[in-house]
């Protein structure tokens, strides 16, 4: 008894885990997932609360939270899509109808219904009246560091024609950063893939942006974004320490079922 309960404490201390790598992975996964849900400081990141309904920013309707601003006199096409519309009924703008290629509409390329996050999700198109889609976010601590994570993927507006690329440019007040280029089959779906960005902050309030950027003109390439959150990122050492801690809580276990074994 007096051996085993040594050897746990010893285990603790080193946090030598008797467990795969993957399972501490999984683990700590879940534990900062859990961590960015509970401390979200975006409102209205899934894009679900509506001014009035789908369709075109600015023209027809806002996202709760978000806003989408004329650049040069010009709105921005950016669109709000619910589940399953997108290849189906599509959404209204300025200039019409809207959709995107998809299974219901002629293109095999695998477009869903929704993104992982669920219900709705922006399309903006990068190369056409192109503006970003801003939230103000308060309550940050100035210096400290914040994780912007996301789910985005590439599509083409239905009826066009041709490769394109897409990509999302954020930017939290003057820091920039880029998601790759993704390049996009004719009549293509890029796949929706989730992106985390590390920003400093400088003011106790900032300007989140995302901004779609994507080639040709004339052959509309669209970049899907969804599932927005924003968080404190953990102090360095704060995930091995998680990890250490999760690993001794399942060697207290083991250890316990031996000893009443």
């Amino acid at each position: 008894m007096e051996f085993r309960l040594r050897d746990l404490r010893v285990f603790c201390t080193f946090r030598k885990a008797v467990v795969s790598g993957g399972f501490a992975v999984g683990l700590l996964t879940l534990a900062s997932s859990t961590q960015a849900l509970a401390n979200n400081l975006i409102v209205n990141g899934g894009f679900e609360q509506t001014t009035n309904g789908l369709g075109q920013f600015d023209d027809l309707t806002q996202a709760t939270g978000w806003t989408s601003a004329p650049l040069n006199g010009q709105l921005a096409y950016n669109f709000l899509f619910g589940p399953g519309t997108a290849d189906t009924t599509g959404e209204n703008g300025q200039y019409g109808n809207l959709q995107l290629w998809g299974p219901n509409n002629g293109s095999n390329n695998g477009l869903p219904a929704t993104s992982p996050d669920g219900g709705n999700f922006v399309a903006a198109d990068g190369a056409f009246q192109t503006a970003p889609i801003t939230q103000v976010v308060n309550g940050l601590t100035p210096g400290a560091d914040y994780t912007v994570s996301f789910y985005w993927a590439g599509a083409q507006q239905s009826g066009f024609s041709g490769a394109t690329t897409e990509q999302w440019q954020v930017s939290l007040g003057a820091q920039t950063q880029s998601t790759p280029i993704l390049d996009n089959a004719d009549h293509g779906f890029t796949g929706w893939q989730l992106a985390s960005f590390t920003y400093t902050a400088t003011q106790a309030s900032e300007v989140l942006s995302f901004l779609a950027a994507g080639t040709p003109d004339g052959e509309p390439p669209f970049s899907l974004l969804d599932g927005v959150s924003m968080s404190a990122a953990p102090e360095p050492g704060t995930a091995g320490l998680l990890v250490g801690g999760l690993l001794c809580a399942l060697g207290a276990i083991r250890f316990g079922k031996k000893v009443k074994s």
